[in-house]
């Protein structure tokens, strides 16, 4: 137990050191399943000896969320508060930082009428859609991390006697975080040096289209012009590092808007705001999707292309190779977070400005303009495997090969 415990200390640790990398002075939200209060705790610990002012801690249970959607009037679900949209507003202006603890159960709205999850999803997304455009463009720090619940354990690990699931999702947490080595922290920023060289690979390569062939999948992806690679984390403004994903084993950029054509096939399930879907396959024209299907959750998949006009297009690519830590532990996590982080993968919806040269700076209309896509949205699916293929193409016509079975080339 000592030794859990010990680990538990050194991961809220690594969260604020390099996740959201607190700085003298900066104020904190921590958003938090009430299942995982006693980390939560470590995690406000460690925030203030890193000489965070405050720490507000915003706890959430699902067991409410779901109560909503069984018991609530139907004009619940187009009301988001203003107030919570403002908080989140002041605090990305005023220079702070967001840590989401986010563990959603993949079965939680299982039997709920999927258009009022559609709904409340759509409604948070325009009171945030300020806030979000901040997140996108590095105005303020957040980490998006993991920590085992009950129900997400039981999904994952149902082949293991109850009482060993949670446990066992710790050790996965751990493993993925690089928590088990000496020095945690020590260890990340070299994992993130090496994806570092990922980055400035690619973009020394200039790509100006991919071609990912694997089962089901056969697309070109052209890019646009002053495309950026990233990996591991990002700069805020003021030049503060932060990791927005913890794990994390993937390099990105954007597509061009327009510039998608072909088909593609999803490798893993997607949880989609607490709806499972499965074996997605969408078809593009000129970067929008004309036709697409599911083998389960199709109606889910309706409802988040119906979002708004960008939800149609691409905003992001990934490369993960197929051999990565995540992806060797050999389970579906059932949690985009994780998911992604074990196989390529793109995203339906808003692209990131970052991904661009001088996108912060940006309206909307000029990210169009350059080749951007623009949306409330922003969805990861996953479609790498041991069969993927991605070939890159050169300014002068030159075909190279990126990645083969699966893997970097």
């Amino acid at each position: 137990m000592k030794n859990f415990e010990v680990m538990l200390e050194k991961y809220a640790e690594l969260v604020i050191k390099v996740g959201v990398n607190i700085q003298p002075g900066q104020v904190l939200i921590v958003q938090s399943p009430l299942e995982t209060v006693d980390f939560t705790r470590l995690v406000v610990s460690k925030a203030y000896e890193a000489g965070a002012k405050y720490v507000q801690v915003e706890w959430e249970d699902e067991q409410v969320t779901r109560i909503r959607y069984e018991k609530a009037a139907d004009d619940s679900f187009s009301y988001y508060p203003k107030w919570q949209a403002d908080m989140m507003e002041q605090l990305a202006e005023g220079g702070g930082a967001i840590l989401h603890i986010k563990v959603p159960d993949p079965e939680l709205f299982r039997g709920i009428d999927s258009s009022k999850v559609s709904t409340a999803v759509k409604a948070a997304a325009i009171a945030r859609e300020k806030y979000q455009g901040y997140v996108r463009s590095n105005k303020v720090s957040w980490s998006l991390i993991k920590a085992p619940t009950r129900a997400w354990a039981n999904k994952v690990f149902a082949d293991l006697p109850e009482e060993e699931r949670v446990p066992a999702m710790w050790d996965a947490v751990f493993l993925m975080n690089r928590v088990g080595s000496e020095d945690p922290v020590a260890a990340w920023r070299e994992h993130i040096s090496e994806l570092k060289k990922r980055q400035n690979y690619m973009n020394t390569k200039r790509y100006k289209s991919l071609h990912y062939r694997a089962p089901g999948t056969d697309l070109h992806v052209e890019m646009p012009e002053g495309y950026l690679w990233l990996g591991g984390g990002d700069e805020k403004e003021d030049g503060v590092y932060f990791v927005a994903n913890m794990p994390t084993e993937e390099i990105y950029t954007m597509p061009h808007r327009t510039g998608v054509n072909g088909t593609v096939t999803s490798t893993l399930p997607l949880n989609l705001n607490g709806r499972l879907v499965e074996g997605i396959t969408l078809t593009f024209k000129d970067g929008k999707v004309v036709e697409y299907d599911a083998k389960s959750g199709r109606e889910h998949l309706t409802s988040l292309l119906d979002t708004d006009e960008g939800a149609s297009y691409l905003g992001e690519m990934a490369l993960v190779p197929y051999d990565s830590p995540i992806s060797q532990l050999n389970r579906v996590f059932y949690n985009t977070g994780v998911d992604e982080n074990a196989s390529c993968h793109f995203a339906l919806g808003s692209s990131y400005p970052v991904n661009i040269e001088g996108g912060t700076k940006l309206s909307k209309e000029e990210l169009l303009a350059r080749g951007a896509n623009v949306s409330l949205t922003h969805v990861d699916f996953m479609i790498g495997s041991a069969e993927l293929e991605i070939d890159g193409e050169l300014a002068d016509g030159t075909i190279e090969p990126v990645f083969r079975k699966g893997s970097w080339a």
